[in-house]
């Protein structure tokens, strides 16, 4: 090397010390990371679960053949209340019917919905079980475990789900991350380790204090339910919602039962009836989110099912390994980090055992390392 080029070339040795120290202190800083990648402003999650509630109903409204396969003999079904307020001439205006909130506010204006076969918008679960424990388990843990929850019974999960993780790593205290269900087997899902979190499951009271509170539970008391363990839907969310208003948890799971209960019971009617409650409920809880400040543009909800059932008027009230179907789920996704998408079609394959990275990727955190065996947070698309 010449004498000189020897000053040019400690120019650029200095010039390129001086970039590497700058970078450090970005990193430092965490400015590296917000160029990297957009903001998030998700700082809330609601996750709901309708247990068992069909992909078809969803995505096509009522079935007027499951309808008429329900119904008594000889019934006349375009004269009941159900199919003059259900029936439509085209899938989509029959879904708009049945689940008006789902799909003109949530889905149009603040996110996407995927799980439509008819649009090449499969979601499946990885379980093969195909029906509620091991569903329940593979959301919150993001894996299936075919090998230790092979029943509905309500032995405590063996494993940590995705809302112990947010308890640890986001250092939140167990009632900000709470669980309000109508089945009361969920005690012993959501938590391995009982305390962890807040739970209130099945024909459990309300703690509250509040006189509206006492006044539900006296109501649950005296309004019992034909199925064992579990109360009716509208109890959970009442509850739950008190307690969004009243404590204001980080982290919320509220998990409907009864369009499945209806469904194994053969009332079809009552199985609409129960979808169409339930979005209203969407819509009170939407609305109450957005009216408050901690929540409102800082929420993800996701709305989504632990299993699907039968295909046909032969087998739609059924579900698990040996049903046709029943490994057919759908989701919703309505967040501030998320692409307008309406109904996501022909998306790469979706599963069930990506919803809990996804809600640990919304609340800044990489679930896989808890679970590296679980499924990868879906692509919400961006802003």
């Amino acid at each position: 090397m010449t004498s000189r080029a020897l000053p040019l070339f400690v120019r650029v040795l200095r010039g390129v010390a001086f970039v590497a120290i700058v970078l450090v202190a970005l990193e430092r800083e965490g400015f590296s990371r917000a160029f990297a990648q957009p903001a998030r402003r998700t700082e809330n999650v609601v996750l709901v679960t309708l247990d068992g509630a069909r992909w078809q109903e969803i995505f096509t409204g009522m079935d007027e053949a499951l309808l008429r396969a329900s119904s008594p003999k000889d019934t006349d079904v375009t004269k009941l209340p159900v199919y003059k307020q259900f029936a439509g001439a085209s899938a989509a205006e029959r879904r708009e019917r049945l689940l008006p909130f789902l799909w003109h506010t949530l889905v149009a204006d603040h996110g996407f919905i995927a799980g439509d076969r008819t649009a090449g918008s499969p979601v499946s679960v990885t379980n093969t079980l195909w029906f509620s424990y091991p569903g329940y388990s593979e959301i919150l843990t993001g894996q299936a475990h075919d090998d230790r929850i092979t029943s509905n019974d309500p032995i405590r999960n063996p494993f940590p789900t995705v809302l112990r993780f947010l308890a640890r790593r986001l250092r939140l205290q167990p009632p900000q991350i709470a669980t309000f269900a109508s089945w009361g087997t969920f005690s012993a899902i959501v938590e391995s380790e009982l305390g962890a979190t807040a739970v209130n499951a099945g024909p459990q009271l309300c703690a509250a204090a509040a006189s509206d509170v006492k006044l539900l539970n006296a109501l649950q008391e005296e309004t019992p339910t034909p199925w064992e363990n579990t109360r009716l839907d509208a109890f959970t969310f009442r509850f739950a919602m008190d307690y969004l208003t009243r404590a204001h948890p980080r982290v919320l799971y509220i998990a409907f039962d009864e369009t499945d209960d209806w469904a194994h019971d053969g009332h079809y009617d009552l199985v609409l009836n129960a979808l169409r409650r339930t979005d209203m409920y969407l819509r009170t809880l939407w609305t109450a989110l957005q009216a408050d400040p901690q929540y409102r543009d800082k929420t993800t909800l996701i709305v989504t099912t632990d299993h699907g059932r039968g295909r046909t008027s032969e087998d739609w009230r059924k579900h698990g390994k040996d049903v046709a179907g029943a490994g057919e789920i759908w989701f919703a996704i309505a967040s501030p980090d998320s692409a307008r998408r309406g109904l996501w079609r022909n998306p790469p394959p979706l599963f069930q055992n990506q919803i809990a990275a996804t809600i640990a990727s919304l609340l800044g955190l990489d679930y896989l390392e808890q679970n590296p065996a679980a499924g990868k947070p879906i692509d919400l698309g961006g802003r």
